[in-house]
């Protein structure tokens, strides 16, 4: 990822209901989300959505697939995970003991630890 295409993502995600859309998107994994949906979900009208949805296309965070009569988004996860290599690229300057405390905060979708009723 290059400077340009990161200050695209970074454009687009300093919005706060596209902030939401993309994470509602992760969350959602790889089957996505119906527009309809997203737009219910967020209480948002069709045309409202359909201008956050665009911006974040043009920066290449969510990808779109159709299946019958809907569009159906989900978020773009190598987008998404060279935006997140972009900003740790230069964080060791050669030391990666410098970055080990938020690589280690960086690591998703960690088992998390059983809870004891």
């Amino acid at each position: 990822m290059d400077d340009h295409q990161a200050l695209a993502a970074f454009s687009a995600l300093s919005q706060e209901t596209r902030l939401q859309i993309v994470r509602m998107l992760v969350v959602a994994g790889p089957g996505g989300m119906a527009a309809g949906a997203i737009a219910e979900a967020l209480g948002l009208s069709p045309s409202s959505l359909s201008f956050h949805l665009k911006e974040l296309d043009r920066a290449g965070l969510i990808d779109q697939k159709r299946e019958s009569r809907s569009i159906i988004y989900s978020a773009s996860y190598p987008s998404l995970a060279a935006l997140v290599r972009f900003l740790m690229e230069d964080c060791c300057s050669g030391h990666p003991e410098i970055c080990a405390p938020a690589a280690a905060e960086a690591v998703c979708c960690a088992p998390q630890e059983a809870k004891v009723p």
